[in-house]
């Protein structure tokens, strides 16, 4: 795959086309990545010991690595 993490990248396609973000995490069986503050989902969350109350979390969803381009690779140690 031609992205991974850390990178950062484009938006081509999709409606948060035109924005920029750092790649977070790579699907590669599902072809997607995650780009950090983009594609916002909501997901409801049972209560647990980490967040006692639960409740609605919003998290960054996937998108589909055809959507996205790459503007910078990330710096190798």
């Amino acid at each position: 795959m031609f992205v991974k993490t850390g990178d950062k990248v484009k938006v081509i396609a999709g409606k948060e086309k035109g924005k920029e973000g750092t790649v977070l995490s790579v699907d590669v069986k599902k072809n997607r990545v995650v780009v950090k503050g983009l594609n916002k989902i909501k997901k409801h969350q049972k209560p647990s010991q980490a967040n006692a109350n639960g409740g609605v979390v919003e998290l960054e969803g996937s998108i589909h690595a055809s959507n996205v381009k790459v503007i910078s690779k990330a710096e190798k140690n």
